[in-house]
Protein backbone atom coordinates (compact mmCIF):
# COMPACT_ATOMS: atom_id res chain seq x y z
CA UNK A 1 0.00 0.00 0.00
CA UNK A 2 1.40 3.42 -0.96
CA UNK A 3 2.33 5.51 2.09
CA UNK A 4 1.05 8.67 0.38
CA UNK A 5 -0.82 9.18 -2.89
CA UNK A 6 1.83 11.51 -4.31
CA UNK A 7 4.73 9.04 -3.90
CA UNK A 8 6.34 7.20 -6.82
CA UNK A 9 4.65 3.78 -7.20
CA UNK A 10 7.80 2.42 -8.87
CA UNK A 11 9.91 3.09 -5.75
CA UNK A 12 9.81 0.29 -3.15
CA UNK A 13 10.32 2.85 -0.36
CA UNK A 14 6.95 4.39 -1.26
CA UNK A 15 5.09 1.40 0.14
CA UNK A 16 3.93 0.57 3.65
CA UNK A 17 3.69 -3.03 4.69
CA UNK A 18 0.30 -4.35 5.70
CA UNK A 19 -0.14 -7.11 8.23
CA UNK A 20 -2.61 -9.72 7.09
CA UNK A 21 -4.17 -10.69 10.40
CA UNK A 22 -7.10 -12.89 11.23
CA UNK A 23 -10.21 -11.42 12.86
CA UNK A 24 -9.18 -13.01 16.17
CA UNK A 25 -5.73 -11.38 15.95
CA UNK A 26 -7.27 -7.98 15.20
CA UNK A 27 -9.64 -8.30 18.16
CA UNK A 28 -6.74 -9.34 20.40
CA UNK A 29 -4.73 -6.31 19.20
CA UNK A 30 -7.58 -3.97 20.11
CA UNK A 31 -8.02 -5.59 23.50
CA UNK A 32 -4.30 -5.36 24.30
CA UNK A 33 -4.17 -1.78 23.02
CA UNK A 34 -7.07 -0.65 25.19
CA UNK A 35 -5.60 -2.41 28.25
CA UNK A 36 -2.17 -0.86 27.64
CA UNK A 37 -3.59 2.65 27.24
CA UNK A 38 -5.67 2.18 30.42
CA UNK A 39 -2.55 1.01 32.29
CA UNK A 40 -0.55 4.02 31.05
CA UNK A 41 -3.34 6.44 32.04
CA UNK A 42 -4.00 4.83 35.42
CA UNK A 43 -0.29 4.99 36.28
CA UNK A 44 0.13 8.53 34.94
CA UNK A 45 2.74 7.39 32.39
CA UNK A 46 1.47 9.40 29.42
CA UNK A 47 3.01 12.87 29.00
CA UNK A 48 0.50 15.65 29.65
CA UNK A 49 0.91 17.09 26.16
CA UNK A 50 0.71 13.79 24.26
CA UNK A 51 -2.23 13.88 21.88
CA UNK A 52 -2.18 10.36 20.47
CA UNK A 53 -4.22 7.62 22.15
CA UNK A 54 -6.04 10.04 24.45
CA UNK A 55 -9.63 11.16 24.50
CA UNK A 56 -10.10 14.93 24.16
CA UNK A 57 -6.54 15.36 22.81
CA UNK A 58 -6.95 15.64 19.05
CA UNK A 59 -4.47 17.07 16.56
CA UNK A 60 -6.42 20.33 16.72
CA UNK A 61 -5.80 20.48 20.48
CA UNK A 62 -2.05 20.15 19.94
CA UNK A 63 -2.05 22.85 17.24
CA UNK A 64 -4.04 25.21 19.46
CA UNK A 65 -1.59 24.64 22.33
CA UNK A 66 1.40 25.51 20.11
CA UNK A 67 -0.37 28.57 18.68
CA UNK A 68 -1.37 29.76 22.15
CA UNK A 69 2.20 29.37 23.44
CA UNK A 70 3.57 31.35 20.48
CA UNK A 71 1.00 34.13 20.88
CA UNK A 72 1.62 34.36 24.64
CA UNK A 73 5.38 34.64 24.04
CA UNK A 74 4.91 37.34 21.41
CA UNK A 75 2.44 39.26 23.61
CA UNK A 76 5.04 39.21 26.40
CA UNK A 77 7.63 40.72 24.07
CA UNK A 78 9.59 37.49 23.79
CA UNK A 79 10.82 35.94 20.59
CA UNK A 80 9.16 32.76 19.38
CA UNK A 81 10.54 30.13 17.07
CA UNK A 82 8.78 27.03 15.81
CA UNK A 83 10.70 24.00 14.61
CA UNK A 84 8.72 21.28 12.91
CA UNK A 85 9.83 17.68 12.59
CA UNK A 86 8.18 15.22 10.22
CA UNK A 87 7.70 11.95 12.09
CA UNK A 88 5.31 10.41 9.55
CA UNK A 89 7.59 7.41 8.99
CA UNK A 90 8.72 7.06 12.62
CA UNK A 91 6.95 3.74 13.12
CA UNK A 92 8.82 2.30 10.12
CA UNK A 93 12.19 2.47 11.92
CA UNK A 94 11.35 1.37 15.47
CA UNK A 95 13.99 -1.10 16.69
CA UNK A 96 12.19 -4.05 18.30
CA UNK A 97 14.73 -4.63 21.07
CA UNK A 98 14.84 -0.94 21.97
CA UNK A 99 11.03 -0.80 22.10
CA UNK A 100 10.85 -3.88 24.36
CA UNK A 101 13.57 -2.44 26.61
CA UNK A 102 11.67 0.87 26.91
CA UNK A 103 8.41 -0.94 27.69
CA UNK A 104 10.20 -2.74 30.50
CA UNK A 105 12.38 0.02 31.95
CA UNK A 106 10.25 3.13 31.39
CA UNK A 107 6.76 1.68 31.70
CA UNK A 108 7.22 -1.25 34.07
CA UNK A 109 5.97 -3.97 31.76
CA UNK A 110 7.34 -7.43 32.37
CA UNK A 111 6.53 -11.12 32.56
CA UNK A 112 3.83 -12.43 30.26
CA UNK A 113 2.92 -8.95 29.03
CA UNK A 114 6.44 -8.24 27.80
CA UNK A 115 6.67 -11.77 26.39
CA UNK A 116 3.47 -11.15 24.41
CA UNK A 117 4.88 -7.96 22.89
CA UNK A 118 8.14 -9.77 22.07
CA UNK A 119 6.27 -12.61 20.35
CA UNK A 120 4.22 -10.07 18.41
CA UNK A 121 7.33 -8.29 17.11
CA UNK A 122 9.78 -11.15 16.60
CA UNK A 123 9.59 -13.79 13.92
CA UNK A 124 7.70 -11.69 11.37
CA UNK A 125 8.62 -11.89 7.71
CA UNK A 126 7.75 -9.65 4.81
CA UNK A 127 7.79 -9.66 1.06
CA UNK A 128 6.62 -7.34 -1.68
CA UNK A 129 4.27 -8.45 -4.42
CA UNK A 130 3.56 -6.38 -7.48
CA UNK A 131 1.16 -8.06 -9.85
CA UNK A 132 2.37 -11.69 -10.02
CA UNK A 133 6.00 -10.97 -9.03
CA UNK A 134 7.01 -11.36 -5.37
CA UNK A 135 10.30 -10.67 -3.63
CA UNK A 136 12.12 -13.15 -1.42
CA UNK A 137 10.72 -13.14 2.13
CA UNK A 138 12.96 -11.42 4.70
CA UNK A 139 12.85 -10.95 8.47
CA UNK A 140 11.25 -7.77 9.83
CA UNK A 141 13.77 -6.29 12.26
CA UNK A 142 12.43 -2.74 12.45
CA UNK A 143 9.05 -1.10 12.45
CA UNK A 144 5.76 -2.07 13.99
CA UNK A 145 2.96 -3.89 12.18
CA UNK A 146 0.26 -1.72 10.62
CA UNK A 147 -2.96 -2.66 8.97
Amino acid sequence: MLKKADLDPADVKSYRSISNLSIISKLLERLISSQLVKYLKDNDLLPDLQSAYRAMHATETAVLKVLTDILLALNSGDLAMLTLLDLSAAFDIVDHDTLLNRLQKSYGLGGQVLNWFASYLHGCIQHVCISAACSTPSAVLYGVPQG
